[in-house]
């Protein structure tokens, strides 16, 4: 079946009334996520997911799916309007979006931001729909050897997400790992750190993990802070840029699109990393550096671009290897897993209607997100003036609601509070989430592929020298160990360095 066939038969799916219509929800939650201040697109998933459990696994990830680029649409207008970002990845917007705002120019950045959010989530779609078969029609030949290698390879990978340290990076793995044994072993039937609880011989729940960690520790942490918002007091107008903003804006949203799908291949790059990079590029390369943040109208283009642009891009590797590269994608997976679909590289071909469903939703929610938040800028303006105390009851409720309904067990409840006090110390702490959610979902996998694969082998571990592809991707795995450990000595060395010229100054 070629790309275009395949695609089409995409749209057919897409386009039926229900999927249609949880594509239109998706959007419109993922935009009103991003717009609210204090909820972020990792806590929405978490939140929403056991919502799909009465969907078709097509539908609820098609829903989930347009949260998680929705939410980079409706980050940029808390951005502009209040100089605090929506979510992470429009963070870099408020320098100059605000600005403009209080120029009065409120309308043209958010206009602009929506024209840039359109033009590279488009892009970056049509570069999924070509680039990721490609990388889906060579994992046809992954064995059990070949997953495990590339597995491995992800949780290196993994190490790069961590802008901290990498040794509690490295804790959280193995925090993944050793709570993802708990249950019964699949291979022997024997109970595996169960305690003699009968509780404890289904697992971790995942769902309850993953809404304690990213929406229970989230409220703990919004409602501690005291977060006091000014709306720009001007009136909402001129949505449609100008010409001239518009001929300023073309090459940075070009730029910024191109960017975005790069660094949304690799992990750890994602909206965050690309929207700051677009506008340390955007000012070194502009004739006039100076206006940066002082409302040049590139500092918005080019930055709100690059995020939508790299979550095209982060969907490559987690459709077509089953590798997340950024924590939003690493619960699209969990997502996946909840639903009895397993992620790895035969999944394009094993579960081809939710590749191209997923593919084509995001063109109908990109142009669904452009008719949507030009329009509707006045209602999400007036949503910036709720309090946050009247939000933290509904998405506590949420949780619990949510926790409840997906296995009717009280011990999930206890599970899900659990993590969200762990996840509170742990932010404290300044530990990251994503290597651990990430081990956990990809433990189980790696060890029944590691299973398989010394039981086909006469030779133990020596099956990962001997075939090639296993070989080549350990030896990538160790050369980006080798150069985490260089880059690390390396910023010591400079340190060193610098301390020395100080004392001797």
């Amino acid at each position: 079946m070629d790309t275009i066939s395949a695609l089409s038969q995409g749209f057919f799916l897409v386009l039926q009334p229900q999927n249609l219509l949880f594509c239109l929800i998706g959007s419109l939650v993922g935009t009103l996520i991003g717009v609210l201040p204090g909820i972020g697109p990792l806590a929405a998933l978490a939140l929403l997911l056991p919502i799909t459990f009465t969907m078709t696994p097509v539908a609820g990830v098609l829903m989930l799916s347009a949260i998680f680029y929705g939410a980079m649409y409706g980050g940029s207008t808390t951005s502009i309007l209040l100089n605090i970002p929506g979510e992470a990845a429009s963070v870099v917007t408020c320098r100059d979006g605000y600005q403009m705002a209080r120029q009065g120019r409120a309308g043209a950045a958010l206009g602009i931001s929506a024209i840039g959010s359109f033009v590279a989530g488009t892009l970056s779609v049509v570069a999924l729909t070509f680039f990721a078969p490609l990388l889906g029609g060579f994992a046809l030949r992954f064995g059990p050897p070949e997953n495990f290698a590339l597995m491995a390879m992800g949780l290196v990978c993994t190490l790069f997400m961590i802008s901290g340290s990498k040794l509690k990076g490295l804790i959280m793995i193995s925090l993944g790992f050793l709570l993802a044994t708990i249950g019964i072993d699949v291979v022997n039937g024997k109970e595996r750190f169960t305690f003699g609880t009968i509780d404890l011989t289904g697992g971790i729940d995942i769902l309850a993990l993953v809404i304690g960690l990213y929406g229970v520790s989230e409220i703990l942490l919004n409602v501690e802070k005291i977060i006091k918002t000014t709306l720009v007091d001007t009136k909402v107008s001129n949505i449609f840029p100008t010409r001239d903003d518009l001929r300023r804006s073309m090459a940075p949203i070009m730029r910024g699109s191109i960017l975005g799908f790069l660094l949304g291949l690799v992990p750890g790059g994602g909206p965050i990393t690309a929207s700051f990079m677009s506008y340390a590029l955007e000012q070194k390369i502009s004739r006039n550096p100076e206006n940066f943040g002082k409302g040049a109208i590139e500092g918005v283009a080019g930055p709100e671009s690059a995020n939508n642009g790299a979550v095209g891009g982060s969907m490559v590797p987690v459709l077509a290897l089953g590798i997340p590269g950024t924590p939003v994608t690493a619960l699209l997976l969990g997502a996946l897993v909840i639903h009895g679909i397993q992620p790895g590289p035969m999944f394009i071909t094993q579960h081809a209607d939710i590749f191209w469903g997923v593919v084509a939703s995001m063109y109908v929610g990109n142009v669904m997100l452009l008719i949507l938040n030009l329009p509707l800028v006045g209602m999400w303006v007036q949503l910036l003036r709720i309090p946050y105390r009247y939000l933290f009851p509904v998405v506590l409720l949420l949780s619990i609601v949510g926790t409840y309904s997906a296995n009717k067990n009280i011990f999930d409840l206890w599970v899900m509070l659990g993590f969200g006090v762990l996840g509170w110390f742990l932010y404290k702490l300044e530990y990251d989430f994503a290597p651990f959610i990430i081990a956990f979902i990809l433990a189980p996998l790696m060890e029944q592929s590691l299973r398989q694969s010394l039981a086909m082998s006469a030779n133990g571990i020596m099956i990962f020298t001997q075939r090639p592809i296993a070989a080549v991707l350990f030896t990538i795995s160790f050369l980006l160990i080798a150069l985490i450990v260089f880059k690390r000595h390396k910023n010591e060395l400079t340190e060193e360095i610098n301390n020395a010229n100080k004392s001797s100054l």
